[in-house]
């Protein structure tokens, strides 16, 4: 077992991942049409007819046991995967409460608090300031990637895509600094999201939920933080900015958005980066693909500052930038004066 070759793991468990997401959706979706778990359509959201949700759960199940199981074959770092596989779970669980019974604001964030304190105590974190600071900001920053994650879920296979381009990512990077057990765990992650949207591409027949979003904003953002535990260099901090950037720009955007509108910051609405892409003309498949692309360039560019080919400064510079004049163009395409996308649901 200790002579496995961890890239032929992680290509396994990520393949083994895929083929479990893609069988195991369609039993559940037609689960969420027998029982009514699906998701209604209305003015603050894209799709016009009920979709079942129960999607999040073919993704987390196919993830966790396959990572799960090429732990055991790559036993490196073993602690640090079960304390991950362990909170994502716990994560999971908590959106699929939620999914089926709305659950209050303080208790989703009390969960996902204790989920985040769980990992950076036990698996690491970079370190900014040093002492106690370093570990709140890295609690907040699990916090809200992980939200960000739930936000930037709007559109068919959005998330999906995102999260398979960035745990992918994430598995190349891990491998290359050793990491064995996180890239596989991460391998698995991107293939459930892959064999997912078989199903969850548009147009989409299930829906993650907040169950799956949850899920993967956790994981992702849990394993971008255990990667650069004990980093003190400029280029590791940039670098986990870049990895989530199409994330935290969306959910930037929309608060601005609606500060600026006057509109409830925690009220849903069709004003997210997908909704004014596809009020320039785009389809949802291109809009899918757009913001894919943005994810896969972010990701690149993380690459090139991590094995130092590319300066960090330069490279966050130059993303922010790209990133800040992309938003104030997309803040000028109306979506309050559109027909319906002003009003609550």
């Amino acid at each position: 077992m200790l002579g496995l070759n961890p890239w032929l793991v992680s290509a396994v468990a990520g393949l083994g991942a895929l083929l479990a997401a893609a069988t195991l959706t369609e039993p559940l979706r037609r689960l969420a049409l027998r029982r009514g778990y699906t998701d209604q359509p209305d003015a603050r959201k894209a799709h016009d007819r009920p979709t079942p949700y129960l999607g999040g759960i073919a993704v987390a199940v196919a993830t966790l046991g396959c990572a799960a199981a090429a732990a055991l074959a790559l036993p490196q770092d073993g602690a640090t995967v079960g304390v991950l596989l362990a909170c994502a779970a716990l994560v999971a669980v908590l959106g699929l409460a939620d999914d089926l019974r709305s659950l209050s604001i303080r208790a989703r964030l009390g969960v996902e608090a204790a989920a985040a304190v769980t990992v950076v105590v036990w698996c690491g974190h970079p370190e900014v300031f040093g002492g106690w600071p370093d570990a709140v900001l890295a609690v907040g920053w699990i916090l809200f990637t992980t939200n960000a994650f739930n936000l930037l879920d709007n559109m068919d296979g959005v998330v999906s895509t995102v999260t398979a381009v960035i745990a992918g990512f994430l598995c190349g990077a891990a491998l290359a600094v050793g990491l064995t057990g996180i890239a596989a765990v991460m391998a698995a992650l991107a293939g459930a999201c892959a064999g997912f949207l078989f199903h969850n591409w548009h147009p989409a027949r299930i829906f993650l939920g907040d169950a799956g979003s949850l899920f993967v904003g956790f994981l992702v953002s849990s394993v971008t933080v255990v990667l650069h535990r004990g980093d003190t260099a400029h280029s590791g901090f940039t670098s986990l900015l870049l990895i989530t950037l199409v994330v935290t720009a969306d959910t930037g955007l929309v608060m601005v958005a609606r500060r600026r509108a006057g509109r409830p910051l925690l009220q849903g609405g069709r004003d997210h980066i997908a909704h004014r892409l596809r009020q320039l003309g785009l389809t949802v498949r291109q809009v899918t693909l757009v913001i894919g692309g943005f994810a896969l360039m972010t990701c690149l560019a993380a690459t090139l500052v991590m094995l130092r080919a590319f300066p960090g400064t330069v490279a966050l510079i130059t993303a922010l930038t790209v990133t800040a004049v992309s938003g104030w163009l997309l803040l000028r395409v109306p979506v309050y004066t559109v027909p319906g996308a002003d009003r609550t649901g």
